[in-house]
């Protein structure tokens, strides 16, 4: 167990190398190819900052992915391991590659290269959001373009790919549906909550750290295995996201832009659709399939998605009681209604860092006790978010935000 998590971190280490080395000439060429965001409109940045983050989260994501689809292919048949393979093996020092990583290599190789197809369309699906941002913070875009390209490529994973809500019911086309709103839904979150420095990238980060944790610490039905394939990719994502704070903190060098906040909500919502929260404890130590003890398991993504959640729905509401569109770009986030009850900036993002780390923590408890204490953390996390509300919601009331 403890090579296999060697194994995701290394990935989860290779995307931050990938993503903060590339990041560099994208700084540098950022202007050349018009992605600068200059002060203005809803912007609270006072100098011309390029915005083409995203591409260096989406090419350390993509590089980490292309080398662990080649290991696994080179891998997944014990019979057939090049002879050089064999032979770096040999050559190579434990206390540089210990010997228990190879042996969890070889022994997760073969599933992982049976579900490669399915993650290269996730890829796949994440380029054409990379492009569509992109395109918008180029020459920007119609709202209504905007959405129908994402609600497209969701039906499109969710029907293609079978990759939907555990409700632990025959929902059919309901559940499909509800899995298209989700998707839609976190990627416009992370999208809003991209207005100060480090924020939306921090909490993404975190939010895909802890919904790792839950995946390697709940096998797969009818094993003993973590589900390794669904913690990888969000461990990639976070560590992508790692590179880039590098560069993302205060004062930004480079923003994240539409393109990068659309990739991440995406890869993160598509990764808690295709967890399983259905394994369970049959009492023997061994996991057995769900036998109905832990149902509210499903609720963990929604608990380490509160607070991108609450953001996006308090923005929307405030928006629309104002008569304003719920899509114009404004001052009315939970970090600006934090800075302005008196905390800096920087004091916003952590605290809005912290809350989704508890909001995080909490998931991870859920998935692992009973009925009446999962209940216990629910209502942890809605005290949480109600206390929040309560200090700010003298912000929301102010005619003038």
């Amino acid at each position: 167990m403890s090579a296999t998590i060697g194994l995701v971190l290394l990935a989860a280490g290779l995307a931050a190398l990938f993503s903060w080395l590339i990041l560099f000439p994208i700084r540098k060429f950022a202007a050349q190819l018009g992605l600068l965001d200059r002060p203005g409109g809803h912007s609270s940045h006072t100098v011309p900052t390029p915005l083409g983050g995203g591409l260096g989260i989406y090419f350390g994501i993509l590089m980490t992915i292309a080398l662990a689809t080649l290991a696994a292919a080179l891998l997944s048949d014990p019979e057939s391991v090049p002879a050089w393979i064999t032979s770096l093996r040999n050559l190579t020092s434990p206390s540089i590659v210990p010997a228990g990583w190879w042996d969890a290599a070889m022994l997760h190789a073969p599933g992982v290269w049976s579900r490669c197809g399915d993650v290269w369309w996730l890829i796949l699906a994440g380029t054409i959001l990379v492009a569509l941002g992109l395109a918008d913070d180029r020459f920007g875009l119609p709202v209504g373009f905007r959405l129908g390209v994402q609600f497209g490529i969701a039906a499109a994973i969710v029907w293609g790919l079978n990759i939907e809500l555990s409700l632990f019911i025959d929902g059919g086309l309901l559940t499909k549906l509800l899995s298209v709103v989700w998707i839609v839904a976190v990627i416009n979150s992370f999208n809003m909550l991209d207005n100060m420095d480090t924020l939306s990238s921090g909490v993404a980060a975190i939010i895909a750290f802890s919904m790792a944790l839950v995946m390697l610490t709940i096998p797969d039905p009818g094993t003993d295995r973590p589900q390794l394939l669904v913690a990888s990719l969000l461990l990639v994502v976070a560590g992508a996201l790692i590179g880039f704070l590098f560069h993302n903190r205060p004062p930004a060098k480079i923003f994240m832009g539409d393109g990068g906040s659309y990739l991440v909500g995406f890869l993160i919502a598509v990764g808690m659709l295709m967890a399983t929260f259905a394994a369970g404890d049959s009492g023997d130590g061994t996991a057995s399939g769900w036998v109905g003890s832990r149902p509210h398991a499903v609720l963990a993504p929604l608990c380490a998605m509160a607070v991108p959640l609450y953001d996006m729905t308090t923005v929307i509401w405030i928006r629309i009681r104002q008569g304003r569109s719920p899509f114009q770009g404004d001052h009315s986030h939970l970090s600006h209604r934090l800075v302005d009850l008196g905390l800096s900036r920087t004091g916003a993002v952590a605290t809005i860092h912290l809350i989704t780390a508890t909001c995080g923590l909490s998931a991870l408890l859920l998935t692992h006790v009973g009925v009446w204490q999962a209940i216990a953390v629910l209502g942890i996390v809605m005290c949480l978010l109600t206390l929040v509300g309560i200090l700010e919601s003298t912000q929301w009331r102010r005619p003038d935000k």
